[in-house]
């Protein structure tokens, strides 16, 4: 099923993420975690993608759907991606049942910079919304792109993004609910109108700190110092980021965001505490009106 349909009809979707395994113990790890979290009924769950990697992620997510009979969305990243090799993946897209796919630019490096024929998301986009059977979300970033010469540019693009075929949005993770409430509020204004569904990642290592604020995201000074006080006690570290990011869920959702969209890391503990939290309290219940 489509998931813009799925995020219209159903308030609040919550989906996982998993990462693109690099060995045959990764891949396990991911499976593991699809399996043990396909009892959550999650709306949709999703697949990372590296550059010339497009293919793989295609095959781990057509067997995930056929595994767990869940709704699945592929990655697909524009570095390495030549204009044949695109039309093979939606041949390949249209064989294996797949309807949605997030278009990503990809991160890039010395490696990938500006290699393929297509430059940006908004290529991406544009060519797979020209086969017209296809649901294409897209990224954004609450706190701006981290490449971005303004959050107003950052905006114009992301509605770019939106006008070139995308039907809903997904947040880069922040730790900062008013980061997201702004960005909606500053979209909407816009006239970006379609779902942004708040990305949402709990700290379970200490190390993650330095590593989410090289992805651009922003640290409260608050949650980094009661991280940093745990260091020594990784479960007390782990208890304490999924405190923090139910707390964050239940605000997004008393406040009327769609749904959760988990950044799991292959793992399913944190996921499924928060998530069981959150279906405890019901917070959605709170909210007069969907706001995103």
């Amino acid at each position: 099923m489509r998931i813009d349909y799925l995020l219209k009809g159903n308030w609040p979707s919550f989906s996982f993420e998993f990462l693109a395994p690099r060995s045959p113990s990764e891949v396990e790890r991911l499976f593991a975690a699809a399996r043990d979290l396909r009892d959550l009924d999650p709306a949709f769950v999703c697949v990372t993608c590296r550059a010339g990697r497009q293919a793989e992620t295609l095959s781990m997510v057509r067997k995930i759907k056929a595994d767990t009979g869940i709704e699945t969305m592929a990655h697909l990243v524009c570095d390495s991606l030549e204009d044949h090799d695109l039309e093979r993946l939606i041949d390949q897209m249209r064989g294996d049942g797949i309807s949605n796919v997030l278009a990503l630019r990809g991160d890039r490096d010395e490696n990938t910079h500006g290699s393929g024929d297509l430059s940006h998301a908004t290529d991406l986009i544009a060519r797979i919304a020209g086969s017209g059977e296809f649901c294409i979300g897209a990224a954004c970033y609450p706190e701006g792109h981290v490449e971005s010469r303004s959050r107003a540019a950052d905006l114009r693009y992301t509605r770019l993004k939106i006008e070139t075929g995308a039907s809903f949005l997904i947040t880069q993770l922040f730790f900062d609910n008013e980061h997201y409430f702004r960005f909606v509020s500053e979209a909407r204004a816009e006239g970006i109108e379609v779902p942004i569904v708040p990305g949402i990642m709990p700290i379970t290592n200490a190390k993650q700190i330095a590593r989410v604020r090289a992805m651009g995201a922003s640290v409260p000074e608050t949650l980094e110092r009661d991280v940093l006080m745990r260091a020594d006690d990784p479960d007390a570290v782990a208890q304490f980021g999924v405190a923090w990011a139910s707390l964050q869920c239940m605000s997004l959702l008393a406040a009327g965001a769609p749904g959760i969209h988990f950044y799991t890391f292959n793992r399913s503990p944190a996921t499924r505490a928060i998530l069981g939290a959150l279906r405890s309290a019901e917070p959605w219940k709170w909210a007069k009106d969907a706001i995103a």
